[in-house]
């Protein structure tokens, strides 16, 4: 069997996602028609309605998902992070717009060899399906937490969804800057800092550096993000 690429094995993304459904051997045939990209904040990767010419695994950064109403104006629907794979397989053109929220690592692959290689790997195929639904339940959740009026349920209700990301239980590492989180909840980066100033004072949550924070009263912060 050949061995998995030295890539692949140092890759803090490879038991996430797409990357886990092969084994050491098996991920060669995808590391083959990979390709290594940066992104940096702000840069558009794919434009909706632009023809689906690759799909991607991020590595690092954070991305968000973007449409535009039929006003021309932006809506996020959604957030990706390490381990989520980025655009559609299998669909001719791209639904929606991509972008780099942060700066992003990413490791691309070609749409027709990749849907070659998902033909051959079903639990590939399973796991994009899987990730499919989720991504929309997703969604959905996200545009409710939009829709809330309240400064306050935003910015409660993305911390509990960072919260569902961390490896570290109630201690989380924001992946955004207080503007970057702005401008994913429709919130000014002033309202952003009042917010989290009013959370730390009502001794919800903790901040630690410049992007740590500590939630120390998980249940009240549900309570808020729903109220």
């Amino acid at each position: 069997m050949p061995c998995e690429p030295p890539r692949c094995a140092a890759c803090s993304a490879r038991s996430e996602g797409l990357c886990g459904t092969f084994s050491g051997g098996e991920i060669t045939a995808l590391f083959a028609i990979a390709r290594q990209r940066r992104a940096p904040a702000g840069q558009v990767l794919l434009w909706a309605g632009e023809p689906a010419s690759f799909c991607a695994t991020l590595v690092t950064g954070v991305l968000k998902i973007a449409r535009q109403d039929a006003e021309g104006r932006e809506q996020i629907v959604g957030l990706l992070f390490p381990g989520d794979f980025v655009g559609e397989p299998f669909a001719g053109a791209c639904v929606d717009s991509v972008v780099a929220l942060s700066d992003a690592d990413l490791c691309v692959y070609p749409r027709a060899p990749l849907e070659h290689l998902l033909e051959a790997h079903p639990p590939a195929t399973r796991l994009l399906l899987r990730r499919a639904l989720s991504t929309l339940t997703a969604a959905r959740r996200w545009i409710l937490t939009l829709g809330r009026r309240n400064a306050r349920q935003k910015v409660a209700s993305f911390l509990l969804e960072m919260a569902t990301r961390s490896t570290q239980g109630d201690r989380l590492e924001l992946p955004l800057s207080r503007g970057a989180m702005g401008e994913a909840l429709g919130l000014t980066i002033e309202t952003v800092s009042r917010q989290m100033t009013a959370l730390v004072r009502a001794q919800v949550i903790e901040l630690a550096g410049h992007r740590g924070v500590r939630l120390l009263n998980r249940a009240q912060l549900a309570t808020l993000a729903t109220l």
